[in-house]
C-alpha cells in the first residue's frame, strides 16, 4: 500500500506561509534569472497563465492582472521540504523523496479502514506545522497513487486525500484517467499511443502484453501491471549516487571581462566538489563549457573543453584548477557570454580512489582542508570559507529581482513580530 504526498503549488505555497497577505491573489514564480513561469498559484492559473511561460512576453499582463511575482527562492524551498519529509518519516520511515514536493510513503503496516484517518491525519499535521497544503493519495501501487493523488488535487468531494482499493473505484479512475496524465509516459509514446486509439489508461491496460513488449518499452509493461494493481515498481529508499554532476548557471547580465568567468567557472566548480563529497564520490573529467546568449541577434557560440585529470578527486582546489585551465583554452575575447558550467564524470567511491603514478597531491592533506571547510560553511553559511579567485559573484549572479527573504535559513531574515 503506497501513499503519494504532494505539497500544492510548492513554491507558491512556500512564499504565502510567511506573508498571508498573499491569500486569494494570484502568484507566480519564476526560474532561474526570473525567465519563465514555474509554480501558479490557482487565481494565476484561471488567468490563462502557463506553466514555462516566459514571464518577459506577459510582463503588461502580469501587470494588468495585478498578479505577484517572485523571483524563485530555493534556500527557501529546499528547507520547508525538509520539513516535510522529516513529519512524513514519524508517519512511516519507509520514504522515496521523489521530487522536491513530493513523496511516496509504504503504507502497508495500515489496515485498510484506517487509510483515511491516516491520511487526514498526515495532512493536518504537515498543514498545522509548516503550513503547506497537501494531497495524497493511496492505492495498492504506485502509478495507481499518482492517479489518486491527480482526482485528490482536482475533486473538491475527496478533501486532499483520495483512496483507490475497490475494483469499482479503480476502473472508474482509469476510464477517467487520459493517456497523457498516466505517470511514466513520455510524450512521443503519448502520440503513438493516441495514433493506434488509446486515448486513456483503462485503454493502456487492455492492451495485449506481446505489443507492448514489441511497440514499447519493459517499463511500460510494468506500469501496466502496476495500474492494474499488481506492484511492480518498488520504493527506492536510498537515492542513487549520481553518475555525473553539473553545476550551470545563466548570468544575470551579459559578461565580457575573463576575470567574471573566471570568478563564475570557479565557483561552479567548487558547488560540484561540495556535491561529490555530500555523495561520497570522486572524479577524474571535468568538462567546462562557456556560450553566448542563444536569443541574441549576434551569432550562437557554444565553446567547451573536457580534461581528464589523470586521477580521482572531489577537491575543490583541484576542481577549480582544472576548471580554468579548461577555460583559458576556450575563451574568446571578442564574444559576450551569458552562461558558464562546469561538469564532473568519472564518478566512483572516494573510499577506493586509484592514484596516478605521477600525481603529486597530498590527498591527506586536501580531504583534511575540505573536511575543515565543509564543516565552517555549513555552520556559518555558504562560502564563508573560500576561494580568493571566486571573488563576490557581483558582476555574474543569478538575476533575482523579486526575490524573498530566506526566513527560514538565514538570521537576518528571520520574521520579527512587534507585541
Amino acid at each position: 500500500m503506497y501513499a503519494l504526498v504532494d505539497a500544492n503549488n510548492f513554491y507558491v505555497s512556500c512564499e504565502r506561509v510567511f506573508n498571508p497577505m498573499l491569500e486569494g491573489l494570484p502568484i507566480v514564480v519564476l526560474s532561474n534569472n526570473d525567465g519563465c513561469i514555474i509554480s501558479r498559484s490557482d487565481e494565476a492559473k484561471a488567468l490563462g497563465l502557463k506553466m514555462a511561460e516566459p514571464a518577459f512576453n506577459k510582463k503588461q499582463y502580469l501587470e494588468k492582472n495585478k498578479v505577484q511575482v517572485f523571483s524563485s527562492n530555493f534556500a527557501l524551498y529546499g528547507d520547508m521540504s525538509i520539513r516535510i519529509i522529516q513529519i512524513l518519516k514519524k508517519f512511516s520511515p519507509r520514504i522515496e523523496i521523489y521530487s522536491i514536493d513530493e513523496s511516496f510513503l509504504d503504507l502497508s503496516g495500515f489496515k485498510h479502514n484506517r487509510l483515511k484517518k491516516i491520511g487526514d491525519e498526515i495532512k493536518q499535521t504537515i498543514k498545522q506545522c509548516t503550513g503547506i497544503d497537501v494531497s495524497i493519495g493511496i492505492s495498492k501501487t504506485k502509478a495507481l497513487s499518482k492517479i489518486a493523488n491527480k482526482l485528490a488535487k482536482k475533486e473538491s468531494k475527496y478533501n486532499g486525500v483520495c483512496i483507490l482499493l475497490s475494483n469499482r473505484d479503480i476502473d472508474c479512475a482509469l476510464r477517467n484517467t487520459m493517456i497523457n496524465d498516466i505517470w511514466g509516459i513520455g510524450r512521443q509514446y503519448q502520440k503513438f499511443l493516441k495514433y493506434n486509439g488509446i486515448q486513456t489508461a483503462h485503454d493502456f491496460v487492455t492492451i495485449n502484453d506481446n505489443w507492448i513488449r514489441k511497440n514499447l518499452t519493459v517499463v511500460s509493461l510494468r506500469l501496466k501491471k502496476e495500474l492494474q494493481g499488481i506492484s511492480c515498481i518498488p520504493l527506492e529508499t536510498m537515492l542513487p549516487a549520481k553518475k555525473a554532476i553539473a553545476t550551470t548557471r545563466g548570468f544575470g547580465k551579459i559578461v565580457t571581462n575573463v576575470k567574471y568567468l573566471k570568478e563564475a567557472v570557479s565557483t561552479y566548480a567548487t558547488r560540484c566538489s561540495e556535491k561529490l563529497r555530500k555523495q561520497n564520490s570522486v572524479a577524474n573529467i571535468l568538462t567546462v563549457f562557456i556560450h553566448t546568449d542563444p536569443f541574441s541577434t549576434d551569432m550562437y557560440y557554444y565553446l567547451s573543453k573536457t580534461i581528464h585529470l589523470g586521477f580521482s578527486t572531489n577537491s575543490q582546489i583541484e576542481l577549480v584548477k582544472f576548471a580554468l585551465e579548461g577555460l583559458k583554452l576556450i575563451y574568446r575575447d571578442d564574444l559576450r557570454y551569458k552562461k558558464a558550467g562546469v561538469i564532473v564524470d568519472g564518478l566512483e567511491s572516494a573510499n577506493n580512489i586509484q592514484m596516478g603514478l605521477y600525481n603529486n597531491v597530498d590527498v591527506k592533506a586536501c580531504k583534511m582542508l575540505s573536511k575543515a571547510t565543509d564543516c565552517i560553511n555549513k555552520k556559518y553559511g555558504r562560502d564563508k570559507i573560500k576561494l580568493a579567485i571566486q571573488g563576490d559573484g557581483k558582476e555574474w549572479k543569478l538575476k533575482q529581482e523579486m526575490l524573498s527573504s530566506k526566513y527560514t535559513t538565514q538570521w537576518s531574515d528571520i520574521i520579527k513580530i512587534n507585541c
